[in-house]
Order: structure tokens, then C-alpha cells, then sequence
């Protein structure tokens, strides 16, 4: 059976990744990811060969994938955090629609077996150490306009914001896009209080970690960074503080019963 696995590894914390996903790696002989994302699995990778791609090459990352899988090799094709979640797997689909619709030239990807395998993603690691920001109805926006236009960006967070939606961001900001961010906290600024609590969680779960809770009003750009995740309470999330111990939780709805 020709397989390819599509496999989310967590956030970096290698206690975070998944016994299935361990598994399916131990089960490949090929592994395709990014660099950085095989690094992070340490010794888990070694006697595997390593097709380590730059970023900006995820459809060579996919096409390969599909190519080694297609070649009879057990093949996993990675990313960090949930691979499903503005990562690697949608883009095998849409390469695989593609063949499907005669727009691509590979009729052996077709005879792939293919097994997602979710992996816990930077939001709930984030949430997670600060209590339970994601606690009531929420929504994750990428702010990277490279493949996705401003406009429609744009009207996606004044939709979250008239929603009263937790956000998170993924795609913060860049090297090269930086203002997208500071453009988003305004948006929200003028239906939600200046005090809302956001946790700002950047190399979640690594040896680098670090933790921040700020308020809305305080959000800048200038702060952030791609290994960032930005996450925005509602206008009913709680910023609490016992001692030295801070906690944010989004309630929802429970003060009804407990009055």
C-alpha cells in the first residue's frame, strides 16, 4: 500500500506530540518538512532521510511528499503545531483536485493512501498556559495577505469583532508586513473594551518561551514576531490574579446558575 501521512507535530514541547503521530513518523522511511519542524523532533528523525525544503516551497513540499509516497516509500509529510490548520495538508488536497481535474500531469498520486494526523496547534498551547482563554466561541484569522487579500481579511476580523468571537492570529507579522496587526487591533478596538486581556505566547512550549498578558489597547506591532501567537479575549474574557499567578478565561455563561 502506497501511504503518504500528514502529520501535525504539536507546538515543539515533544511531550505534546501525539503517540499516533510518533508512530506514523517511526513508520516512515521519508520525511518531508521544513527544516526547523524536523529539528524540533530531535532524535526522532535519525536513520530517516530528510527532505528539508525552505519556506516559500510548499507546493515543491507537497508535490514532493506525493511523488515519494507515489514511489512505494512510507512517506511523512510535516508541520508543527496541527498541520490542518493554515499548514501542509489543504495544499495536498488542492494538488490532488487538481489531478482529479486533469490540471496536473501525476495520475499516481491518486493511488496514495493518505492518513491525517492532527497535532495540537499554537492557539490551544497558548490558551492552555494562560487557563482557558478559548473557553467560549472563537475564531482563528491569518494576517498574512500573501495569499489571501487585505479586503478580505479585513472583513473577516469586522465580522469576529461584531461577533464578539475570541480571535486568535496566526501570521502576526513579517519581516516584510508589519502594520496588519496594529490595523486588526483597531478594528477590534471599536466593539470591544480598551481593558480586554490578550496573550501574546511566543515560541510556545520551547525552551525559549515566553508569556505575556497585555491589554487590547497596548497591542503593537512592534512587539510581535512570525514566532509569535496573538490571541484577543472578547469583551466578556477575564484577566485574573492570585498572588503571583495570572490566569485569562473567556466565561461562558455559567454566572447564570451560579448567582
Amino acid at each position: 500500500m502506497k501511504k503518504l501521512f500528514i502529520i501535525g507535530t504539536g507546538p515543539g514541547d515533544l511531550q505534546l506530540l501525539t503517540p499516533k503521530a510518533q508512530q506514523a513518523i517511526s513508520a516512515s522511511t521519508e520525511l518531508v518538512a521544513y527544516g526547523l519542524y524536523l529539528d524540533l523532533l530531535g532524535d526522532i528523525c535519525a536513520a530517516k532521510n530528510r527532505h528539508d525544503l525552505p519556506l516559500g516551497e510548499e507546493i515543491n513540499r507537497a508535490r514532493l511528499a506525493l511523488d515519494l509516497a507515489a514511489q512505494g516509500k512510507e512517506t511523512a509529510l510535516i508541520s508543527s503545531g496541527d498541520i490542518g490548520i493554515y499548514a501542509m495538508a489543504t495544499l495536498v488536497f488542492e494538488l490532488l483536485d487538481r489531478q482529479l481535474q486533469g490540471l496536473e500531469q501525476s495520475p499516481q498520486w491518486l493511488e496514495v493512501d493518505i492518513q491525517v494526523i492532527p497535532g495540537i496547534s499554537a492557539m490551544q498551547a497558548g490558551a492552555s498556559a494562560v487557563g482557558a482563554l478559548l473557553g467560549h466561541d472563537f475564531c482563528t484569522i491569518s494576517l498574512s495577505d500573501l495569499l489571501t487579500p487585505w479586503e478580505t481579511i479585513k472583513k473577516r476580523i469586522e465580522c469576529a469583532a461584531a461577533g464578539d468571537f475570541v480571535v486568535s492570529f496566526y501570521n502576526p507579522v513579517s519581516k516584510k508586513r508589519d502594520w496588519q496587526l496594529n490595523s486588526a487591533r483597531d478594528i477590534l478596538l471599536a466593539s470591544r473594551p480598551a481593558n480586554t486581556p490578550v496573550l501574546i505566547g511566543r515560541q510556545l512550549t520551547r525552551p525559549e518561551q515566553s508569556i505575556n498578558i497585555i491589554q487590547l489597547q497596548d497591542l503593537d506591532a512592534k512587539d510581535v514576531d512570525m514566532f509569535t501567537m496573538v490571541s484577543v479575549g472578547n469583551s466578556e474574557s477575564r484577566h485574573i490574579v492570585n498572588g503571583d499567578k495570572e490566569w485569562l478565561y473567556t466565561p461562558r455563561g455559567y454566572s447564570k446558575k451560579l448567582a
